[in-house]
């Protein structure tokens, strides 16, 4: 079964895409999106599509990418004048002479999210961070665009300093610069830092959504986040892996609620801030995270020390919960708590699988 013919799926984006929101402000409008076959961007796309079959948003997408089969493959619904276009476009050497001259609205997602990958192509995941945003930046300023969106991560905060429970977006944590696994944490700051550049120098409204630690049937298989490796075991029917005494306690949060979230940033944020992405219903230790898979996915956990790869790819952090009171008083709120979250995402992805 594919992804977006499994109604508890079509059932989020529908909710997501039927939220009191400013819609108004995409009516007719233009949205470059890069990173639109990813875990949060390509759920985001299938709001914007399904909004437009639903209620004629006419809202039309620009999916910057790499693989035009697998873009046409994951948005094969929307092909006939859904409102999907695909720009043919590697960030990490750009050529965006085939991009449309106006867009107005620049949604930046593109990014090597996942341990293996930050251990594996540090280059690449820093050149994506800091020179593909400077790109889209470029973009932005080029084709007049309204608003221009970054994609951040609770990775910004670095290491709690033991001096608070839950990082606000002030917070600012310790990060070993020195060493490997920095380079995503201190691609995001900087990524950040130049957004604020443009804002001064270029006058593009922008705003800043800090994603939390994201999970859900929009994930790739490839994925190597902790709660994706326990999600494919239980969905294998395999022990869930731990790779460590599980004590760290996180922010989580499903994809639903993750673009739900980015939608009244996006729609609602003031130009030039940052904004967490969280809901301290999600909160949960990595121990009973992988428990909770395991008791979902009929299976159980056992304890395995990782190998020395996948050791320089993993947060150092032990305590890294976001505060989402600054989105919450945009009128945000999850629909999803960790536990609905997961039945849910297991659920779909074990029918899409068989």
């Amino acid at each position: 079964m594919r992804l977006y013919d499994h109604p508890l799926y079509m059932a989020d984006v529908r909710s997501v895409a039927g939220l009191p929101l400013p819609w108004e402000k995409l009516k007719g409008r233009s949205v470059a999106l890069t990173g639109a076959t990813g875990l949060i961007g390509s759920f985001l796309a299938d709001v914007l599509l399904e909004k437009n079959r639903q209620e004629n948003l006419g809202c039309t997408v620009y999916a910057f990418g790499r693989s035009r089969e697998g873009a046409a493959e994951r948005f094969a619904r929307y092909r006939e004048g859904g409102g999907f276009v695909f720009v043919p476009c590697d960030l990490s050497d750009p050529d965006l002479s085939v991009a449309p001259a106006h867009a107005d609205y620049v949604l930046h997602f593109a990014s090597n999210t996942h341990p293996l990958q930050y251990a594996a192509d540090p280059i690449g995941t820093i050149a994506t961070n800091v020179i593909g945003l400077k790109t889209m930046l470029d973009y932005a300023v080029s084709c007049g665009a309204s608003r221009f969106a970054f994609a951040s991560s609770n990775e910004v905060y670095g290491e709690n300093r033991g001096d608070t429970e839950c990082f606000d977006e002030g917070y600012c944590g310790y990060i070993d610069c020195n060493t490997l696994r920095a380079g995503y944490p201190e691609s995001k700051r900087c990524g950040e830092a130049l957004c604020q550049a443009y804002r001064r120098q270029k006058g593009l409204d922008i705003v800043v959504p800090r994603f939390t630690r994201t999970y859900g049937p929009t994930m790739r298989m490839s994925d190597t986040k902790a709660v994706s490796q326990f999600i494919k075991k239980g969905l294998a029917g395999e022990d869930i892996v731990l790779k460590s005494a599980g004590g760290q306690f996180y922010s989580f949060l499903y994809a639903a609620d993750a673009v739900s979230g980015f939608l009244t940033v996006l729609l609602r944020g003031e130009d030039g801030k940052a904004y967490n992405i969280a809901d301290a219903r999600s909160d949960i230790r990595l121990r009973d995270l992988a428990a909770l898979v395991a008791r979902q996915s009929g299976t159980r956990v056992v304890y395995e020390a990782p190998d020395a790869l996948e050791a320089s790819g993993y947060s150092r952090a032990t305590k890294a919960r976001l505060d989402g009171g600054k989105l919450t008083a945009l009128g945000w709120r999850a629909a999803d708590d960790i536990h609905t979250g997961m039945a849910k995402t297991l659920a779909i992805l074990k029918n899409e699988r068989s």
